[in-house]
């Protein structure tokens, strides 16, 4: 009468709890949620980043066009200042004279290439507004994503110590949390 008699060691012992998923339904799905908290997180920090460095961008511009409309009206006030010599100097001459023909023609020359160097000026500080405009916009977009990304993490980490401790009051902040990085997420989402 040969009977074996079967012993289980503690590895057997952990490979029978890994497979019974039904034990530990609730570390699974916690487990679960914090993974998907993570993706949502990961894509929040990506859009955070994003908007940061094209609201940077947009500033870049927004000084470049500022200094391109600043020389522009530097040579706007360059011709005006050529202009009123001119003015002068046809004061100072005489009206018949030759001098005074060339300098009025002078005038009218001046008067005639101020113009462009003006609506140049003009549509350089149209764009530096438009520029600035955009910045602020995805950089209060910056905020947003941020404020996504920290409530997310927070509720990450809420998550695992909801694990450790199986305190289904402390799932129920994580959740609530987890809900307020999801609306501000999709708050900079729809705002964008």
């Amino acid at each position: 009468m040969s009977e074996e008699y079967e012993v289980h060691g503690p590895h057997d012992h952990a490979v029978h709890h890994a497979g019974n998923h039904d034990a530990d339904s609730f570390g699974s799905r916690m487990a679960v949620i914090t993974a998907v908290l993570a993706t949502i997180g990961a894509l929040c920090a990506y859009q955070s980043g994003n908007s940061e460095n094209l609201a940077l961008y947009y500033k870049n511009e927004a000084a470049i066009k500022k200094t391109e409309a600043s020389n522009q009206w530097n040579y706007y006030q360059a011709k005006g200042e050529k202009q009123n010599l001119a003015e002068l100097g046809a004061a100072l001459s005489g009206e018949n004279s030759e001098a005074h023909a060339k300098f009025v023609a002078d005038v009218d020359k001046y008067k005639q290439q101020k113009e462009p160097i003006r609506a140049k000026a003009e549509a350089f500080e149209k764009e530096v507004l438009d520029n600035d405009t955009k910045s602020e916009a995805l950089l209060h977009g910056h905020h947003r994503w941020a404020q996504a990304t920290t409530l997310i993490q927070v509720a990450i980490a809420l998550c695992a110590i909801t694990l450790l401790t199986r305190k289904k009051w402390l799932r129920n902040v994580s959740f609530v949390v987890a809900l307020a990085g999801v609306a501000t997420g999709a708050l900079a989402f729809f705002a964008s």
